[in-house]
């Protein structure tokens, strides 16, 4: 079972998952955590090879959405939650929405932060450039060379710094899983952007998250389930650049839809 940590409220019966990105762990929620224990029951998975997960492993060559949403849900299923909200960053937030979109009898609310739910020509180039040079560089580099690319300013450095230190921990060979998985999304996006799930879902996206925020502006005008706050001068990373914007914005649409 993926490694993960919780924390109890005395009186709530409403729980809250968080769900990092590719390279990150539960670490990333540092600022989430002390806002949002004061009123929901908080669940924090690290996902496969990452954080406390690294020495979860499998026979598993090669990693599906499905499988890794599945993951997330055993922990669900051991602690005997039967539904919850669910808040993803990045990565993330294409495993959350998995969920949505396989068991939505588990999901009250989605709040999807610096969503990915589509690669502009940029993003496409640097994945194909990835897959080019994933054997041969690196994988660190390789690593620091997208954080730049997609948190590019001077205070994203934060972001940056953040996720590049939490990829450390990776080893080559699960970089290279994570990286075919990334690579392959194309189809299962352009299923997320036809079909609104249905369930409550809040975007909150960076104004210079050039590189995913065109696409989501798209995506919630034709998602009647969907709603989408910018924050202003604010890149990839939303929790981490702008936290207090993060967790205000979160809390009020989670305690909007509580089950």
């Amino acid at each position: 079972m993926l490694h993960h940590s919780s924390h109890l409220h005395p009186t709530s019966d409403q729980w809250v998952v968080f769900v990092h990105g590719a390279g990150g762990s539960s670490a990333i929620w540092f600022a989430q955590v002390r806002a949002f224990r004061k009123q929901f029951n908080v669940l924090l998975v690290d996902l496969r090879g990452h954080g406390k997960s690294k020495h979860y492993a499998t026979m598993v060559k090669r990693y599906t959405f499905d499988m890794i949403a599945k993951e997330v849900l055993q922990v669900l299923d051991y602690l005997k939650i039967e539904k919850a909200h669910f808040v993803g960053i990045s990565l993330g937030t294409i495993v959350i929405r998995e969920i949505a979109e396989k068991h939505p009898q588990k999901v009250s609310s989605l709040v999807m932060g610096g969503a990915v739910m589509k690669l502009n020509l940029s993003g496409q180039f640097l994945m194909r450039l990835g897959v080019l040079l994933k054997s041969v560089v690196p994988y660190l580099l390789l690593y620091r060379f997208f954080a730049y690319v997609i948190m590019p300013r001077k205070h994203h450095k934060a972001s940056r710094s953040l996720f590049i230190n939490e990829a450390k921990k990776l080893c080559q060979k699960e970089f290279k899983r994570w990286f075919s998985l990334v690579s392959e999304v194309n189809p299962i996006l352009a299923l997320f952007r036809i079909r609104d799930c249905g369930l409550p879902t809040l975007y909150i996206m960076g104004q210079e998250d050039h590189m995913f925020l065109p696409s989501i502006a798209k995506l919630v005008q034709h998602h009647r389930s969907s709603q989408l706050f910018v924050i202003p001068n604010c890149g990839h990373v939303v929790n981490v650049e702008q936290p207090q914007v993060f967790n205000d914005q979160s809390i009020d649409f989670v305690n909007s839809f509580q089950i």
